[in-house]
């Protein structure tokens, strides 16, 4: 083999390999540049935890809440559409440990009896509740088409569980059985049917801080004598979510 052909073959091989790369460098830059496209273009667990508050709305709005838990999701669907709604489908589950609300305190009295009612003396209900809330249904809608910004929309139902019949019930009245009859308890279940908002930020690739607004119900779908309940709250929630 002449020096020529062997000047030619290695010119030849450079312009491959040169053209291969040039080929290869957008995607990775694109890559590098976009952290959306490396959690979009698969189907990822993501695994955060998040601390949540708010206030209750309507004739609520003298309750609030705090909670801290955490949060496991699958990404199910690859992108799905075109454009600003171009996104996917995420399946997720959110787990507080620590559930607490914060109701006003007020007296109340339990009475037995019909005719000639015969009644405790005056004890406080509300106050601060404790308890842990459970969401195992959790559906969101990704937008991918970002490249830090991703936002979600998801509806979503749970169950919580407090250490005291919640919320309180009751008032002074002998005269008025349902609010101090037998049958004046509400209970330490409640679902929580609800649906919001939100988005991740990501930092660097696979590491995203999360913001998000809820509007939650909460109602004990008469498992207790009374339902009362909380008919919406507003909260929102701030997390960290690592993507695998």
């Amino acid at each position: 083999m002449t020096r020529i052909r062997i000047l030619w073959i290695v010119a030849g091989l450079s312009i491959a390999a040169s053209r291969a790369l040039a080929a290869q460098t957008p995607s990775a830059a694109i890559q590098a540049e976009s952290p959306i496209a490396a959690v979009s273009n698969s189907k990822p667990w993501e695994y955060g935890a998040l601390i949540q508050g708010g206030v209750g709305l309507e004739q609520r709005t003298d309750f609030s809440f705090f909670m801290v838990g955490g949060h496991m999701g699958k990404v199910l669907t690859p992108q799905i559409g075109s454009g600003s709604l171009r996104g996917n489908i995420e399946y997720s589950v959110e787990v507080f440990p620590l559930w607490q609300s914060y109701t006003p305190k007020f007296q109340r009295i339990s009475c037995t009896g019909t005719s000639e009612p015969v009644c405790s003396a005056p004890y406080t209900v509300g106050g601060t509740y404790t308890g842990v809330s459970v969401t195992p249904i959790q559906v969101r809608w990704n937008f991918t088409h970002g490249k830090r910004f991703m936002p979600w929309i998801q509806a979503a139902g749970g169950v919580v569980w407090t250490n005291h019949k919640y919320p309180a019930v009751g008032d002074l009245n002998p005269d008025d059985p349902t609010q101090t009859g037998p049958a004046a308890n509400t209970s330490v279940w409640n679902f929580t049917p609800q649906g919001g908002i939100g988005a991740h930020y990501f930092l660097k690739p696979r590491r995203s801080v999360d913001f998000s607004v809820n509007a939650i119900h909460i109602s004990s779908a008469s498992l207790g004598d009374k339902n009362p309940g909380v008919n919406v709250s507003l909260q929102m929630s701030v997390g960290y979510t690592w993507w695998k």
